[in-house]
């Protein structure tokens, strides 16, 4: 999870990017920033799915394979 920090700082540069622009060092900052937060937005995304089940409208579990083996690979280690 990113800090409520970094998530202001994020949207204070995009803020000021529209406004006045960025200096180099902003724009390098805003890159890492955002590049940290989509890295912890998909680690949350795959644990969300992993936990996923499908059921078709019968109530029978249609949850993709590949989800079920991730679910499987979770319990093994």
């Amino acid at each position: 999870m990113i800090s409520k920090e970094k998530l202001a700082r994020i949207n204070a540069l995009a803020k000021k990017s529209k406004e006045s622009g960025l200096s180099i060092e902003e724009a390098k900052e805003q890159s890492l920033l955002r590049s940290e937060y989509l890295k912890a937005f998909r680690s949350s995304m795959k644990n969300t799915l992993k936990n996923v089940t499908v059921l078709d409208p019968n109530g029978e579990d249609v949850t993709p394979n590949r989800i079920k083996e991730l679910r499987n690979k979770k319990n093994l280690h």
